[in-house]
């Protein structure tokens, strides 16, 4: 399971007390989760005002920076293409894996220092992840138009006789070149009707120089013949062509142009080769740099929301709950039990109500704080809407 609960409970005597239930309820004798404290240092509480106007705010900024997180971990798995199996190897936070970086989850002082006011640190985590999005949409942008032109210049280069480019098939001598009254015609001929080919070319025309027909290449359904005739019989041939079912290819053999296709193909394919490596080394550092702020801001909720509900002085424990899946209706039950006298309303409290400070907008309201972090960041699609509505609300409260 890659599904974690972050919840919180008030202390009772002490906050180790309250571990203690937690675990004797879920772990002791049923095994229904594996838990783990999480650790939330001592913040700046603030007013009250400030706490239930930025319960709303953090609640927003979550959501944008999970989007965040999971554009960059699909934009890894887009890049790494056919290692698409080494993508989860490659998305780490501070070195580990994400389910060892949030079960050991301990505050960055330096990146977020205490001592500054909830607000700042939700200030900064703000321009943080608009940062990484702005970087990740110009860097994606400009790989994304390398990898597709080099895309259409092999998409050239293969497929069928009738539509790909024979720059790689043909070759100099295969051409009467530099005469002023013969020319070299490539024709696509169906393999069936080879002999049908040999028997009639020389007469498809009056101008046709006899035995001048040749194999040049052949794919799975197709030849590629050359033959020559004289210039001005070129439209009678290509009608005559037509009627018996045989393609003419429009092509001239131009060596200076043959030569810049192969050039840029060289090109644009070494390019793709240098901004590769830099490039997954930009999105392993900033997919630890979203995903650390993500988690930052789960860390902000919960301490905002405790305050909220259990009130002053601080006093509650942040616990990790990774629940085992066929269990998580069970847990659900559990620890609804374990925590229902702190708010008996919980169970049948309308989740659209609007209630300042309880953030319900994610339908899911229970009798202590609860957030879910979902590890699972592949099989994410993210809304593109929502995002850019996210992206908005952010540049007008944070003034990014």
């Amino acid at each position: 399971m890659t599904e974690f609960w972050l919840i919180s409970a008030p202390g009772e005597k002490t906050c180790q007390q309250t571990w203690d239930k937690l675990m004797v309820a879920t772990t002791r004798t049923n095994n229904l989760s594996t838990n783990n404290k999480f650790n939330i240092p001592d913040l700046k509480v603030g007013t009250l005002d400030v706490l239930v106007g930025l319960s709303d705010e953090l609640a927003k900024l979550d959501t944008f920076v999970e989007s965040v997180v999971r554009k960059v971990a699909q934009y890894m798995a887009d890049v790494l293409e056919d290692s698409r199996d080494k993508v989860q190897e490659n998305l780490l936070a501070n070195g580990v894996d994400l389910v060892t970086y949030i079960t050991r989850f301990q505050w960055d002082m330096a990146k977020y220092p205490i001592k500054q006011s909830l607000k700042n640190i939700s200030e900064i985590i703000a321009k943080q992840a608009t940062q990484i999005d702005n970087d990740l949409k110009a860097r994606a942008s400009a790989y994304n138009n390398l990898k597709g032109n080099l895309q259409n210049l092999e998409r050239k280069n293969a497929g069928s006789l009738l539509t790909r480019s024979l720059a790689d098939i043909v070759k100099k001598e295969d051409f009467v070149l530099d005469s002023e009254y013969l020319i070299t015609m490539l024709v696509v001929v169906p393999k069936i009707s080879y002999a049908d080919w040999q028997k009639t070319y020389e007469t498809l025309t009056d101008m046709v120089v006899p035995r001048s027909t040749k194999l040049l290449y052949e794919d799975n359904d197709s030849g590629l013949f050359s033959v020559t005739l004289f210039t001005k019989a070129i439209d009678d041939f290509k009608h005559k062509a037509r009627e018996n079912k045989y393609t003419v290819r429009d092509f001239q053999y131009n060596e200076e142009e043959l030569k810049a296709d192969k050039e840029e193909m060289t090109r644009l394919s070494t390019d793709k080769k240098k901004q590769f490596g830099p490039l997954v080394r930009w999105l392993k550092v900033n997919f630890s740099e979203a995903f650390i702020a993500w988690i930052h801001i789960k860390a902000l909720r919960v301490f905002v929301e405790s305050v909220l509900r259990y009130g002053l002085p601080v006093n509650f424990q942040a616990m990790l709950l990774q629940p085992t899946k066929k269990n998580m209706k069970k847990l659900r039950e559990v620890v609804y039990d374990l925590y229902k006298h702190l708010d008996s309303s919980a169970a049948i409290i309308d989740a659209a109500m609007d209630i300042p400070g309880l953030n319900l907008s994610q339908q899911e309201y229970y009798p202590y704080v609860y957030y879910k972090i979902d590890c699972n960041l592949l099989d994410f699609k993210v809304d593109i809407n929502q995002h850019q509505n996210h992206y908005r609300w952010l540049m007008a409260h944070f003034c990014l």
